[in-house]
């Protein structure tokens, strides 16, 4: 793997992990941004005390279930995905310790649903106006590992998108993510990246579902990106790209994005792919690296990739 490759994986992986501590906190609880890291200060009530600092949550876990099923099946079987996520959910599946600690209401219902039988392109339509962020912030191992056109690339993050999250608006997010995230490793700077990804999008819409192209319009990617941090996904979107424009470095990226507070380890974990496509992986601090845990396991994905 190269190292724009190696980077958005780790990238998402280390983000995660840096803001797990600190999820659901309001941004004026974070703390000072020189003092956000892997470790919170002395004395932080962090979010989840008994898990050990460097462990990914559902959203590194689900990226991992979406990287396993690809490399062994060789392009995406939403069903076999959905078999890795159900047993994430129920044995903590590509989890450093065997254990899930987190998951999100539309993500369990929805599997919880498969689990029960309903197919895995109908299981995400268990809230159909579910728009969280739950297939968004899984879906960057796809664009790191997709040799396909851009139409392949675009349709299959739709489809990845369907075993919980089933709603066109969490359909063309997970796209422009994927798209964009391609046009990154291509060497393209982030705001040339967003509007060409949109482009893209636009004429393979054309050939769709025209509810595909309005909701495409309505995220109003041509104009400046602003984001809370939130687990909506349009927000949780936008909230990356803001961080992108803004940051210098991987470091500075997934600190901003935990600066944000509310959903800390999912925007950190989406902005922070992308940061470590831009930066590569020598670019992410090597105490990151070092306190993630659970490495093993990435080697192993890894070395079949």
């Amino acid at each position: 793997m190269d190292e724009k490759r190696l980077g958005g994986l780790y990238g998402l992986l280390i983000g995660d992990a840096l803001g797990v501590p600190y999820e659901f906190k309001a941004a004026n609880e974070i703390p000072e941004f020189d003092q956000i890291d892997m470790i919170p200060p002395k004395g932080y009530p962090r979010t989840y005390p008994q898990v050990s600092v460097g462990t990914w949550s559902d959203d590194g876990a689900q990226a991992l279930c979406l990287l396993s099923s690809l490399i062994e099946k060789g392009h995406l079987d939403i069903n076999d995905l959905a078999s890795k996520l159900s047993d994430w959910m129920l044995d903590g599946y590509m989890t450093p310790d065997d254990e899930r600690f987190d998951i999100g209401i539309q993500t369990r219902a929805a599997l919880m649903s498969f689990c029960s039988g309903t197919p895995a392109d109908k299981s995400g339509q268990v809230n159909p106006q579910g728009q969280g962020n739950g297939s968004l912030m899984r879906t960057l191992p796809l664009a790191l590992w997709h040799k396909g056109t851009d139409k392949e690339l675009a349709l299959d993050a739709h489809a990845q998108s369907l075993p919980t999250h089933g709603h066109v608006v969490n359909q063309v997010c997970c796209a422009v993510y994927c798209l964009t995230a391609r046009r990154l490793i291509e060497g393209m700077e982030i705001r040339a990246a967003v509007d060409d990804a949109v482009n893209t999008l636009k004429g393979i819409y054309s050939q769709l579902d025209e509810e595909y192209e309005k909701r495409l319009l309505k995220l109003k990617l041509e104009e400046d990106f602003y984001g809370e941090g939130t687990g909506y996904v349009v927000d949780c979107l936008k909230s990356a790209f803001m961080i992108l424009t803004k940051a210098e470095s991987y470091e500075q990226a997934v600190k901003l994005a935990v600066a944000l507070g509310s959903d800390t380890d999912t925007t950190a974990c989406v902005a922070g792919g992308l940061a470590g496509i831009k930066f590569g992986l020598s670019g992410i601090p090597e105490r990151w690296l070092s306190l993630l845990r659970g490495k093993q396991l990435i080697e192993n994905i890894i070395s079949r990739w």
